[in-house]
């Protein structure tokens, strides 16, 4: 059948068979197929969704396009773990170590950041001398022997997202949700782990901004996973402020190696237990999130997870002494207060301005070649329900130089709102699908 007929077919609301799937998917890739058509049928995509069954279909054909993974030699049930992305979200350099710790493997392929979502790949290559790029062997060897690895996704990996993605980046079809649910799935189900639980955030800092399209990408995910045989959950968290209080590259490790000390923002800890408590569990290590979640706390209390970040640090080529001294890190030679313009409450922290704020500094990527400055970043001192008077300090910026330190101490200073009294509380978690 011609790629004419399959893009008709689709834009009259019809369902493609996996062979038709299949084919269109790969001559593309093979270059049979030429943009202009496949714009057309992201399109016909994006006005007409796609079944379940056509979605699972898709994202397995995305996996077909490259290599995968054979995890088959580490021992244990390989469990994963996805982020769709936030301002300060650094949990997997919290969560991987903490639920290593606790007896599951964890071999997790991981990205760069792109625009004010940071990467953990560009987090992790911070810490002076940490490699991120292994070959299969020694990644696998690694996992069995420290229980866990982090390491940059390669190219051989999904070759065909990197080419839809591209496509639909200058197509407006980016926030189609079978696409985002495909994109996300075929790298994971590549990846090779055996389970899968995904951190879906919904917020001003978040790709999904609305709760009900945040509930419906989870959905699409989860259902996926069940489709290939993948055990996989999703959790629906906030990202209508940032994560923790850290957002930049060597800031957010610091934050994080606090939070495995024991210490650390409260609302970032109790994210990585309720996602870690659902690793565990689909990993076998725990009966339950619950009893998941109790074994957790102790890990975290008792210093192991702390020790197992320090080993991975270690394992990977970096210096293991940031563990101890954070000033073993990059810091940026300006640092500058962010005062309140008024007294009252925190009432709003603009996830979104405070992340495009970092990426001014150079903490993010505008286009996949920009560099990162890994020292550079913001440090939110007040968040929402926090009182604050006049002149009082609400963040701190981390800057290359005076004038990128006061044009970000602007941007941020707009991303708060104060008010009379305090807004209600958001959840942390709005929910679970199983």
């Amino acid at each position: 059948m011609r790629a004419y007929e399959l893009i008709q077919k689709k834009r009259d609301g019809g369902e493609l068979t996996a062979g038709e799937i299949s084919a269109i998917l790969a001559g593309y890739v093979a270059g049979e197929i030429p943009d202009y058509q496949m714009s057309a049928f992201l399109m016909a995509v994006y006005f007409r969704g796609m079944s379940s069954r056509e979605t699972a279909d898709f994202t397995l054909a995305m996996v077909r396009s490259g290599e995968t993974l054979d995890l088959g030699a580490i021992r244990g049930t390989k469990v994963d773990k996805h982020s769709t992305g936030g301002v300060g979200d650094k949990t997997s350099l919290v969560l991987i170590p903490l639920v290593a710790a606790a007896g599951a493997p964890v071999a997790k392929m991981s990205g760069r950041g792109l625009g004010h979502t940071g990467g953990t790949i560009d987090k992790l290559e911070s810490i002076p001398g940490f490699r991120t790029q292994l070959d299969t062997r020694a990644f696998i060897d690694q996992v069995n022997r420290v229980g866990c690895a982090i390491v940059v996704a390669t190219n051989e990996l999904v070759p065909a997202d990197k080419k839809l993605y591209a496509l639909r980046d200058v197509t407006a079809t980016v926030d189609s949700l079978p696409l985002i649910a495909s994109s996300v799935m075929s790298k994971k189900i590549a990846g090779g782990s055996d389970a899968i639980v995904l951190d879906v955030k919904t917020g001003s800092g978040a790709f999904m901004k609305t709760l009900d399209g945040a509930r419906e990408l989870a959905q699409a995910m989860v259902g996926i996973g069940a489709q290939v045989g993948r055990r996989t959950t999703a959790l629906i968290t906030d990202m209508d402020q940032p994560l923790g209080r850290a957002v930049g590259n060597a800031l957010e490790v610091a934050e994080a190696i606090e939070t495995l000390r024991g210490d650390g923002p409260l609302d970032l800890r109790e994210l990585c237990l309720e996602l870690g408590a659902q690793m565990v569990t689909l990993a076998g290590v725990a009966r339950s999130a619950g009893e998941g979640k109790d074994l957790l706390m102790k890990i975290l209390d008792d210093g192991s997870a702390l020790a197992k970040f320090a080993q991975l640090v270690d394992a990977q080529g970096g210096d293991r002494r940031v563990v101890d001294d954070s000033r073993r890190l990059p810091a940026a030679p300006v640092r500058i207060a962010v005062e309140a313009p008024s007294s009252g409450v925190v009432a709003a922290v603009d996830a979104q301005a405070v992340g495009l704020a970092a990426m001014g500094l150079g903490a993010g990527r505008a286009t996949k070649d920009d560099r990162i400055d890994p020292a550079v970043g913001v440090v939110l001192v007040r968040k929402v329900g926090d009182p604050v008077r006049d002149g009082e300090p609400l963040a701190d910026v981390h800057a290359p130089d005076r004038a990128r330190a006061a044009e970000a101490g602007r941007r941020i200073q707009a991303a708060y709102r104060i008010a009379a009294r305090a807004p209600a509380p958001r959840p942390l978690i709005h929910g679970v699908i199983t």
